[in-house]
């Protein structure tokens, strides 16, 4: 029997961790699955994930408005380690790839949260063909109207020398993370008339998602008025 752990990077959960949850695990709307996704474009009962022989297999249960892995529809799929799964509006991060850790936070002081989410290696992180970036990005939302119609929210006033030291590590870790990803990319060449297009390494693009579920984790911490 399979353990699979599961992160929620968008939706109502995002920030929670399902961990070492025993297979077959069932992912919906209804608060009988193992993964409750509080999203009306959610099934009843949406996905499950099984075990075959030491391999999870993520079947969609004929839900009405399907299932994404990595941006493509699937029926059934063999999951690997950092895919990223779209339910409703909802996406998912399945497995933890071998070389990199995601800060966990929800049982953490503020010092163990600033510990680094992804540890650089030499060699790829999973085997496989480079990712085409024209793929919707990371938990994009193509319906709904921007969180933040005039840009970027300014930097709070009246801080703590303390805060302001925190939060600029904090904002120098995810430029320097964005930085290095983003310098992996290669414009792929094509007719004149089509649109660019960015592709990034498979190794790059774990990157950003495992820079998308420490946001996601940061996200949850502030949010918790405890």
């Amino acid at each position: 029997m399979a353990l699979v752990t599961i992160r929620v990077l968008e939706g109502l959960e995002r920030g929670q961790v399902f961990a070492n949850l025993p297979t077959p695990v069932t992912i919906g709307r209804e608060e009988d699955n193992d993964i409750q996704l509080n999203d009306d474009r959610v099934s009843r009962f949406h996905a499950k994930l099984q075990d075959d022989g030491g391999r999870v297999i993520l079947t969609d249960l004929d839900s009405t408005n399907g299932t994404r892995v990595n941006g493509h529809a699937v029926q059934i799929k063999v999951l690997q380690p950092g895919d990223l799964l779209t339910i409703g509006r909802c996406v998912l991060l399945y497995g933890d790839p071998p070389g990199w850790q995601v800060a966990e936070l929800d049982d953490q002081d503020e010092t163990d949260a600033n510990q680094t989410a992804y540890a650089a290696e030499s060699e790829p992180l999973v085997t496989g063909d480079d990712i085409d970036f024209l793929s919707p990005p990371l938990g994009t939302l193509v319906d709904n109207e921007p969180l933040f119609p005039r840009g970027a929210p300014p930097i709070p006033d009246e801080l703590r020398p303390l805060h302001r030291a925190q939060i600029s590590d904090m904002l120098a870790y995810l430029h320097e993370q964005l930085g290095q990803a983003l310098s992996e990319a290669t414009e792929e060449t094509g007719p004149a008339n089509q649109p660019r297009t960015m592709r990034f390494s498979w190794e790059a693009w774990q990157r950003l998602v495992s820079l998308q579920a420490t946001l996601a984790s940061y996200l949850r911490r502030m949010a918790d008025p405890n």
